[in-house]
C-alpha cells in the first residue's frame, strides 16, 4: 500500500506532462483531462487519509536508497490531511476554471497540475532539501498561473510575488546549506537526532540557518512584514487562481509545523523551540494588520485578500502557543479558513460578473440579477470566515481560546481575536450592504449568468463550512491525534532510522 505515497505527486506530474503535448489539442479535451487528473488525486488523498488514520507513519524510499541518503516520502496524519485539503479545493478551483478562465491561455491546466505536484511535495517530504524543490516546482508554476490571462494589473504585483519569492528561494538555500556543513545530513528526522548534539561552537550557525528558514517560511506563509505583496498579488488573479492560492500561505504554516515540532521542539537542546518567543507577537500584529486591512478594502477581492492574512496571524498566533491543544484548534480552524477563503474568491468573482463596470468595487451598481443566491452564498461565506456562531469558524475560534492556559499571552490573544473578529463583521457588513441593498436605477448590459458548473463548485465550497459543524466531533478527533503526533515525534524518527523503511515498510 506504501507505493500510494508516490500517486499524489505522479498523478499531476504525469498529467501535466500530457497537458504540455496536447496544448494545440481542443479545449475540450484538455478540460476532460485536466478534471479527470484532478479527480484521481482528489480520490487517492481520501484513500490516503483514511490511511493515516490509524496513527501509523508509512515512509517511502525512492530508489530504494535508505534515509538519510536518499529522497523519502513519509505519510503520518499532517501530510494526509493536507493533502485532501489541497485535493478537495483544487478540484472545485478546477471545475470553476472551465468557465473560460482556462481558455486565456493554452497551458493553464498544465500550470494548475504542476501547481499541485509541488504542494503535494511540500507535504509528503521528509527531506528539508526536497522541500526547498518542492517550493521551487509550485513557485514556478504560481508565477503562471499568477499572470494567466495577462494584463498589466497582474504583470506588476506578480512581479512583486516573483521577487519576494527568489529573495525565500535564496535564503532557503543559504540556510540548508548551513546545516548541512555542520551536521552533515537534511534529512528531517536524522536533523533532529543531530541537531541536539550540535558542538557549542558551532550552535551559532545552527541557530542562524534555523532563523533564517524561520524568515524563509513566514515569507510563505504572509506574516507580518513579509505580507504586503498578497492583497494585490490575489485580488489581480483570476478567480480560480485566487482560490487556489487560498493553500499557499498554508505551505508555509505547514514548514512552521513540520520543522519547528521536530527538529526545532522541545527535544532539541539549547536550540528548542527556536524563534517562537517572536512568532506569536508577529502573528498578532500580522492579525490586527489583516483587519484594518479588510475595513479599508475597496474591493470585494482585496476584502477576501485581507482575510487571508487575517487567517495567518490567527493560525500562527496558535502554533507558537506550543500546546497540544491549540495546535489541535489550529488544524480544525486551518480546514474552515481554507476552504472559505477559497470558496468567497470564486463567489466575489461571480458578484462581478453581474455588475458591469462596478465588478467587484464596493459601490453601489444596478441589481444584480441573481442577487438572492449570491447574497446567500456570500453571507454564509463572511459568516464562517469572521468566526460567528453557528458556523465552523465560531467553532474553531472557540477551539483556539480555549486552548491558552492563564498567562499574559492569553489577555493578547482573546483581545486581540474577540476585537479582531467584530471588526472584520463590520467589514463583510460594510460590503454586503453596500453592494446588495444599495442599489441604483438601470441593468447592467449582459450580465454573467450563473452556470451548473461555477455554481456548484462556489457553492460546494462555501459549504462546506457547514459540513465542518456537521463533523466537528470526528474531525475534533483527527486534529488531537494529529497534534498528539506531533508534538511526540519519537515515531516519526524511529521510521526513518530504520533499515526496513528502504522497502516502503510501515511503522
Amino acid at each position: 500500500m506504501n507505493h500510494w505515497l508516490t500517486a499524489p505527486i505522479l498523478l499531476p506530474l504525469l498529467g501535466g506532462i500530457l497537458q504540455i503535448f496536447l496544448s494545440f489539442a481542443p479545449l475540450g479535451l484538455r478540460r476532460t483531462l485536466g478534471l479527470a487528473t484532478t479527480t484521481l488525486i482528489l480520490v487517492v488523498s481520501i484513500s490516503l487519509l483514511l490511511l493515516a488514520d490509524d496513527g501509523t507513519y508509512r515512509a517511502y524510499a525512492l530508489g530504494n536508497w535508505a534515509p538519510p541518503f536518499g529522497i523519502v516520502l513519509v505519510l503520518d496524519r499532517l501530510s494526509a490531511l493536507m493533502l485532501f485539503m489541497t485535493a478537495l479545493l483544487a478540484f472545485f478551483c478546477h471545475i470553476y476554471s472551465i468557465r473560460g478562465t482556462d481558455a486565456q491561455g493554452r497551458h493553464f491546466h498544465a500550470l494548475f497540475l504542476f501547481q499541485l505536484m509541488g504542494l503535494n511535495i511540500a507535504f509528503l517530504t521528509g527531506d528539508l532539501f526536497n522541500l526547498f524543490v518542492a517550493f521551487e516546482v509550485l513557485l514556478i508554476a504560481s508565477y503562471g498561473l499568477l499572470m494567466h490571462g495577462g494584463g498589466t494589473t497582474r504583470t506588476v504585483p506578480g512581479l512583486h510575488y516573483v521577487v519576494l519569492n527568489l529573495i525565500g528561494s535564496s535564503l532557503f538555500l543559504i540556510s540548508v546549506g548551513l546545516l548541512y556543513s555542520v551536521v552533515g545530513t537534511l534529512n528531517m528526522a536524522d536533523l533532529a537526532v543531530k541537531v541536539p548534539q550540535v558542538a557549542p561552537e558551532d550552535l551559532p550557525l545552527v541557530r542562524a540557518a534555523g532563523m533564517m528558514l524561520l524568515v524563509v517560511f513566514a515569507l510563505k506563509a504572509a506574516l507580518l512584514p513579509l505580507c504586503f505583496w498578497l492583497p494585490k498579488a490575489y485580488a489581480n488573479a483570476t478567480a480560480p487562481v485566487a482560490a487556489l492560492f487560498a493553500v499557499m500561505t498554508k505551505v508555509g504554516i505547514y514548514a512552521i509545523l513540520r520543522v519547528y515540532s521536530l527538529i526545532f521542539g522541545d527535544q532539541a537542546g539549547p536550540l528548542a523551540n527556536l524563534g517562537m518567543d517572536w512568532l506569536f507577537p508577529l502573528a498578532l500584529v500580522t492579525l490586527a494588520f489583516g483587519v484594518i486591512g479588510a475595513l479599508g478594502a475597496d474591493g470585494l477581492r482585496k476584502l477576501v485578500a485581507w482575510q487571508v492574512i487575517i487567517s495567518v496571524g490567527t493560525l500562527l498566533a496558535a502554533i507558537s502557543l506550543h500546546s497540544q491543544a491549540s495546535t489541535s484548534a489550529a488544524l480544525f480552524y486551518l480546514l474552515n479558513t481554507t476552504w472559505v477563503v477559497g470558496g468567497l474568491f470564486l463567489v466575489t468573482d461571480l458578484i462581478a460578473r453581474q455588475r458591469g463596470s462596478a465588478a467587484d468595487r464596493i459601490v453601489t451598481a444596478p441589481r444584480m440579477r441573481s442577487r438572492t443566491l449570491l447574497s446567500v452564498l456570500f453571507l454564509i461565506g463572511a459568516t464562517a470566515a469572521a468566526g460567528l456562531p453557528p458556523l465552523s469558524g465560531f467553532f474553531a475560534k472557540v477551539l483556539i481560546l480555549e486552548s491558552v492556559k492563564p498567562s499574559p499571552e492569553m489577555g493578547w490573544l482573546w483581545s486581540v481575536i474577540l476585537i479582531g473578529g467584530f471588526l472584520t463583521v463590520v467589514a463583510y457588513s460594510r460590503a454586503g450592504s453596500i453592494v446588495f441593498w444599495r442599489n441604483v436605477e438601470g441593468h447592467v448590459k449582459d450580465p454573467g449568468h450563473l452556470t451548473l458548473p461555477v455554481t456548484v463548485s462556489a457553492g460546494a465550497l462555501i459549504s462546506l463550512s457547514l459540513v465542518i459543524v456537521a463533523l466537528a466531533g470526528p474531525i475534533s478527533r483527527y486534529a488531537d491525534a494529529t497534534a498528539e503526533q506531533l508534538h511526540t515525534p519519537s515515531a516519526y524518527i524511529e521510521i526513518l532510522q530504520t533499515p526496513v523503511v528502504s522497502r516502503g515498510d510501515s511503522l
